[in-house]
């Protein structure tokens, strides 16, 4: 029996998937692949967005003609702070510049200063001052250093609203991809910043998340999405499904601590802490914290592993000592921030630790106590959220959930284990318009965390 599906393209910097859901949102499908990076014009590293092209037609073509699946819909996740720019028949002018570039010192003087100044316009726009990694500023740079390009240029895309635009053929422009650290979005005001229009630029109108364009795909009706940035996308299951408001901290190289349910515009001294906002499918600010924990823990466990002549993956062992938490637990910081660099290895002296598991519990504690700091920022005064949800790859780190779970004796923990939570919820916000009757719950996967019993003074 043909079976109905959605398929999700969930782009990311390193892997490229398309996943397939049933109409029950249970995932029937994966797909993975990785592209090498090819060259910009100046040769800086980018996205070869031609065999990303290549890639997503050849899947769309192979699932609107399979015999086993019935293709309804088809939506687009990817990373944000990325642009593409189209001329007046949609071709695309440019590469899918890398947003890691760095910014030219000409492009933005004076800038700031015409709105308000650089820390007012931050906090309007809820964005710290990235370079690149603001796309906005992205256009400026294009404006100012591309100029044939931009001479040309009828729309400006994010990338996902560009990868729905290979099928649909429709500019469009949705909320949770301006909302993503762009410095485009005036968050007091709820509508595009008003430099847009003094330097000339027009962006479309957003839409919902939720409406489709159907189009003929290769002989079959096809519900198309308007595409979704990925953060706001994976939190779109525990919005729905979550009986109770919760933070979800979402954990990687980056780990990322969103609280959709704080109101408070971000302030000028949370800014200076990188902190900044979202926007969720409904349009709500999602106030979020980033902390670079994955990126710590990976120097700092590559230095202790080899100081203490373990194999590379030997943490992933440690279970947890509650003798040693409490002990260690009286002490200062030992692993911070500025030391967290290659050029300064050898002035962190692990001889005074009397064991590899004793200083990689030392270097969870600190990681845990910074990530706190970071998680405090988005809870405002007299808040009564209970719950967490971790994802990522610290979830299967039991050292750290469970001593995150002890330091915060007032809330609850737990470890989400739903797979594919970005393509899902792309999925989820498109599910009413393709199908009827009552839409499915989505398993979270949720497991509470049992905290270590510790003294903690």
């Amino acid at each position: 029996m043909i079976q109905d599906v959605i398929a999700i393209f969930d782009i990311g910097k390193t892997n490229k998937k398309i996943v397939l859901f049933d109409s029950r949102l249970k995932l029937v499908l994966q797909k993975e692949e990785q592209f090498a990076e090819c060259k910009d014009e100046d040769g800086f590293p980018c996205d070869d967005i031609i065999k990303i092209e290549d890639w997503i037609m050849k899947m769309i073509r192979q699932f609107t003609q399979s015999r086993k699946y019935n293709l309804r819909a088809v939506n687009f996740a990817t990373y944000g702070a990325s642009l593409v720019y189209l001329d007046s028949i949609g071709r695309r002018l440019t590469p899918v510049y890398n947003y890691l570039r760095p910014m030219p010192e000409d492009v933005l003087p004076g800038f700031y200063e015409r709105y308000g100044g650089i820390e007012e316009f931050c906090r309007n726009t809820a964005s710290p001052s990235l370079g690149m990694l603001n796309s906005g500023m992205q256009i400026l740079w294009v404006k100012k250093h591309k100029q044939n390009s931009f001479s040309n240029v009828r729309s400006i895309l994010h990338f996902p609203q560009y990868l729905s635009f290979l099928i649909s053929r429709e500019v469009r422009s949705e909320y949770t991809s301006i909302g993503c650290h762009t410095a485009m979005w005036d968050f007091d005001h709820h509508c595009y910043h008003k430099w847009l229009a003094y330097e000339g630029i027009s962006l479309p109108s957003p839409t919902s998340n939720d409406e489709t364009i159907e189009i003929d795909l290769y002989g079959k009706n096809i519900h198309t999405g308007t595409g979704i940035h990925d953060s706001s996308s994976s939190l779109v299951p525990y919005l729905k499904e979550s009986p109770e408001p919760f933070i979800l901290i979402s954990t990687g190289t980056w780990c990322i601590f969103m609280n959709p349910f704080n109101r408070e515009g971000v302030t000028i001294n949370q800014l200076r802490q990188d902190t900044l906002c979202y926007l969720s499918t409904n349009q709500n600010q999602v106030k979020s914290s980033r902390y670079f924990m994955g990126h710590f823990h990976d120097i700092y466990t590559q230095q202790i592993t080899s100081f203490f002549n373990q194999k590379a993956e030997s943490y992933k062992q440690i279970q947890g000592d509650e003798s040693i938490l409490s002990r260690l637990l009286e002490e200062p910081l030992f692993f911070t921030k500025d030391q967290c660099d290659v050029n300064n290895y050898s002035k962190i002296d692990l001889s005074v630790f009397g064991s590899f598991e004793e200083a990689y519990h030392k270097l969870i504690i600190d990681l845990t106590m910074m990530g706190i700091k970071s998680l405090q920022l988005v809870i405002p005064d007299h808040d009564n959220t209970r719950r967490i949800y971790i994802t990522g790859g610290f979830a299967r780190n039991e050292l750290f959930i469970r001593l995150l779970a002890a330091l915060l004796p007032n809330m609850t923990v737990y470890v989400s284990e739903i797979n594919n939570a970005t393509a899902l919820g792309a999925a989820m916000v498109l599910w009413k318009r393709i199908f009827s009757g009552n839409e499915p719950a989505a398993d979270l996967g949720l497991r509470k965390i049992e905290p270590f019993k510790i003294n903690i003074r």
